[in-house]
């Protein structure tokens, strides 16, 4: 995703260390990361008790294949089952976002093949502007058009539908009508495949990348009514959302939703160790139980997943996340957040802003009528512009159009509100400055 080609004129930052939510570069500069890393530093940087917890495991046990079970696997899955209520109790643990929807897409093929013998439940729905990893299939599932455009053509049994985007409604409407009209949108389009071919929709609770698109709850709820009258699975991907970004340990639960499968990774460990899962119902994992020789047993293998070291660092950052009380961290001084992001409205080249938790995104436009992307320039002069000013934030990308206009926010969850108001104040002096 980096051109090369001049780095020697300007080479990239060396970060070196980071305590909390700030890095430190090779030149001692410190900077407020706002993006924890890739969404991802959940607990924040320097957390010894994990690095330690690590350690000890490494001593330990550092590596079985899932031949056999280890002791921090175990108890992890079983705190992921805990988290959601322990409706999805079953766990299959991999190394990352992209494996851990590539694998929720294998299963769902498989369930319905079982259950559904005689129908070729194959085909998987999306949503346009999605993302969801960097796999062949997940690149497929997705729509970012330029994370995909250099790898088709792609296999038969991806489709895409329009997301829950009121700023930008493709049916010219407004509000939760807008975000209706989407939902319609996704039952048209099982209805034009045939029901008898789709396997699963899989989406985003809350979509991020393309600049974090906040559902209403009949959306929400009109997607799984749909889903479930036409035996669909319903995948929801977690991987950003997850582990108290949002203000709750997974963003399905602000809607009361009931999925069949989640994908996690990211929040998981907070970057300290690479980690993904999927979260299965027991209604999924049943359709898997049966004799040794009916061989219906899933068919999914990783050389690394459920890596004792890496859920060993699981664990210890759930413990913190619990302890510190964390997701509500998230949910009070996101709030505080949003509401100062809110003022930024005032300014010309802010068409909207969207948030839940610390989850949220500026949508930045040249014309507040038209609703005129910013360009890439002036972009990119925003993202300079902050970071010079010692704060990290990112952008939408990948969606082709020029809609990579959106500045995103997605702080490690310790963030405090004397520096989510450095966030917004950062941003209202790079913007007031724009030429």
């Amino acid at each position: 995703m980096t051109q090369h080609k001049g780095l020697d004129k300007r080479p990239l930052m060396v970060v070196e260390r980071a305590y909390g939510s700030t890095i430190v570069d090779a030149e001692g500069r410190e900077y407020l990361d706002a993006m924890a890393g890739l969404w991802c530093v959940n607990v924040g940087y320097g957390r010894r008790e994990i690095a330690e917890a690590v350690y000890q495991q490494m001593l330990d046990l550092p590596y079985y294949p899932h031949l056999q079970i280890n002791r921090p696997a175990a108890e992890l899955a079983d705190k992921l089952a805990d988290l959601t209520g322990g409706r999805l109790r079953h766990v299959y643990f991999v190394n990352s976002g992209t494996e851990a929807n590539e694998a929720a897409m294998k299963l769902a093929r498989q369930y319905q093949r079982l259950v559904r013998p005689n129908e070729p439940r194959y085909k998987f729905i999306g949503r346009q502007l999605a993302y969801h990893g960097t796999s062949l299939a997940t690149l497929a599932v997705g729509g970012l058009p330029e994370r995909k455009r250099r790898f088709g053509p792609y296999g038969d049994g991806f489709v895409h539908v329009p997301p829950p985007y009121p700023y930008r409604c493709p049916f010219g409407l407004e509000g939760v009508a807008s975000e209706l009209a989407a939902a319609r949108a996704l039952e048209q389009a099982i209805r034009n495949e045939g029901p008898e071919t789709v396997a699963a929709v899989i989406m985003e609770p809350i979509q991020s990348g393309v600049g974090v698109l906040i559902p209403s709850p009949e959306y929400w709820q009109a997607v799984q009514d749909i889903c479930r009258r036409y035996g669909v699975l319903l995948i929801l991907d977690e991987v950003i959302n997850g582990f108290g970004r949002t203000g709750m340990w997974f963003a399905y639960q602000h809607y009361g939703l009931e999925p069949d499968m989640i994908t996690v990774a990211k929040g998981i460990t907070s970057g300290y160790q690479p980690l993904g899962a999927v979260l299965a119902t027991e209604d999924v994992f049943a359709a898997f139980l049966g004799e040794p020789d009916e061989g219906r047993e899933a068919v999914q293998v990783n050389t690394w997943g459920g890596h004792a070291a890496a859920c060993a660092a699981g664990l210890k950052n759930l413990e913190i996340m619990e302890r510190e009380d964390l997701p509500g961290n998230a949910a009070r001084v996101g709030a505080h957040l949003l509401s100062g992001l809110d003022t930024l409205r005032e300014l010309p080249w802010v068409g909207d802003v969207r948030g839940k938790g610390l989850l949220a995104a500026v949508e930045l436009v040249s014309d507040k009528e038209a609703k005129t992307p910013l360009d890439g320039a002036r972009m990119a002069a925003v993202i300079r512009g902050c970071k010079e000013r010692g704060v990290i934030v990112g952008r939408s990308s990948g969606t082709g159009a020029g809609l990579g206009n959106c500045i995103t926010i997605s702080p490690p969850l310790v963030l405090t509100a004397a520096e989510a108001d450095r966030i917004v104040d950062t941003l209202r002096e790079v913007l007031t400055n724009l030429s």
